[in-house]
């Protein structure tokens, strides 16, 4: 849809490094753009750290939906919103910072200022790599990026060798797992500052650890959402968890661009080796080209000439994902194999409920897996009365990514117990060493090296009318598994 009150034809500037946000020019000047097509006039407003407004500066429109222009007197670490149509201020949607939250003013931030120490870091690579999941907040009792690097040496003399760091995209509350994050540019404040991100992957790479980020692009949070107020095209259908973003609808082309500038950011700006995909069943595009090939694409264009590793979470276990774009896939790296999961926590507790109910925990199932990835590659699937899974028995192993422990299964545990916590220690003695040993890429949660009995539950601090609804939710959901 063509924004029908503008009136200026503009020349984006060929310095900006992302097609939308406020930016820093190389002479320390700002240029703000914004995607806004059902408002006729934006204005950025600086703001104090109060929110209380200092000066308004009109952009222009440029007659595509886009409002942009320089910004007399703003600079690295001004704050602002942008005024609609005179009728009410919102952060922006590009905001690279949220210093007091997804409501507050968003902040300028100059990534040029960091000085990288990582110039001969090379990228990881998945063949023989060791995955670690970790969860800024509650992987130290500070929850920072600055904290979490002290433990960075151990990692390394473990044997890790890529941490897959859980969504850091600002997100409402002072607690969470991140996957409601609602500004997507913005690091989630309560971890440090942009440059303390900067810091933790400059530190991983001096100590061989490549660091990748769990993004959500399925949905939003609920709380501190503003997109709507800018384009209501942000968003068609729904998921499982809120709406769905719109890929393949009417003006999908700027959504389609948000999000592939999104995934460029991450590695351009923070050093990121690449992403995990969240629940990639829910990204609906029925474009010629699907967003996350799309994604993939960015991804590796940005990090040339280093390598990265790019995961997909996908329930139904679409080799698709991994088939490269010549054979209609995506060209991802690997994907979670929740077959393994699922086969080894019946094999050491005996659990036969929920999804559990189509796995046996027998040895041949651990021969099958071993040998061709996932268990179900196209069988029937009682629990979802259906198929499960697609072939893979031309696809290298190592683009499976095993594991005994993750964020989501341990919450669905219902208590939040650890496995070693609920069978006997030799059994899962074997059982890591299968994890370890099996030509499959294996991925360990943080403090699983040294069977950590701290537990790992879903916790949000959303406002009382959310928290709720979500309560509601999660003990509905895990009314399934035994408790």
């Amino acid at each position: 849809m063509v924004n029908p009150h503008a009136t200026v034809a503009l020349q984006v500037p060929g310095w900006r490094r992302s097609p939308i946000g406020a930016e820093v020019a190389p002479d320390g000047s700002i240029h703000a753009r914004v995607w806004a097509p059902r408002r006729t006039t934006v204005s950025f407003v600086e703001r104090s750290i109060d929110d209380a407004t200092i000066s308004t500066t009109e952009l222009d429109a440029e007659g595509t939906g886009y409002f942009s222009g320089m910004v007399p007197g703003a600079r690295a670490g001004t704050l602002y919103k942008f005024r609609l149509d005179e009728r009410g201020d919102f952060p922006d949607p590009a905001s690279r910072f949220q210093p007091t939250g997804p409501h507050g003013p968003s902040q300028i931030v100059d990534a040029r200022q960091y000085a990288w120490a990582d110039a001969g870091w090379p990228g990881p690579t998945l063949a023989g790599a060791v995955l670690y999941e970790i969860h800024v907040g509650t992987f130290t009792p500070e929850g920072t990026y600055t904290a979490a690097r002290a433990h960075f040496a151990e990692l390394s003399e473990l044997g890790i060798s890529v941490i897959e760091l859980m969504p850091v995209a600002e997100f409402p509350g002072r607690f969470g797992w991140g996957y409601d994050g609602v500004a997507l540019f913005a690091p989630y404040h309560h971890y440090g500052a942009p440059d303390d991100l900067r810091a933790f992957i400059d530190d991983a790479h001096a100590h061989g650890l490549g660091v990748i980020l769990d993004v959500v692009y399925n949905h939003l949070g609920p709380d501190g959402n503003y997109l709507k107020q800018f384009s209501e095209h942000y968003f068609k259908g729904s998921t499982e968890w809120g709406e769905a973003l719109n890929f393949d609808g009417d003006d999908s082309a700027p959504v389609r661009e948000f999000f592939t500038s999104n995934a460029a950011y991450w590695i351009e700006e923070f050093h990121f080796d690449g992403l995990r995909l969240d629940a990639t069943q829910q990204i609906f595009d029925t474009s010629p080209t699907h967003i996350i090939a799309e994604v993939a694409a960015h991804v590796r264009e940005s990090a040339r000439p280093n390598s990265t590793i790019i995961v997909a979470e996908n329930e139904p276990e679409d080799s698709k994902l991994l088939r490269t774009r010549n054979a209609g896939g995506y060209a991802l790296d690997a994907m979670w194999n929740d077959d393994f999961h699922h086969s080894a926590l019946v094999a050491l507790t005996g659990r036969d409920e929920a999804y559990y109910s189509g796995y046996r925990g027998v040895a041949q199932e651990f021969v099958s897996t071993a040998k061709y990835g996932f268990l179900y590659q196209g069988q029937g699937y009682e629990w979802q009365q259906g198929r499960r899974g697609t072939p893979v028995f031309d696809v290298p192993l190592m683009h499976f990514i095993n594991f005994l422990q993750n964020h989501d299964q341990l919450a669905n545990a219902a208590t939040g117990d650890r496995p070693h916590q609920l069978t006997s220690p030799a059994r899962y003695r074997a059982m890591t060493a299968l994890l370890l040993l099996l030509p499959q890429s294996p991925m360990l949660f943080q403090g699983q090296e040294f069977l950590a009995t701290a537990r790992f539950l879903y916790f949000a601090d959303h406002n009382p009318d959310l928290a709720t609804l979500v309560r509601r939710g999660r003990a509905e959901f895990l009314g399934q598994f035994a408790h």
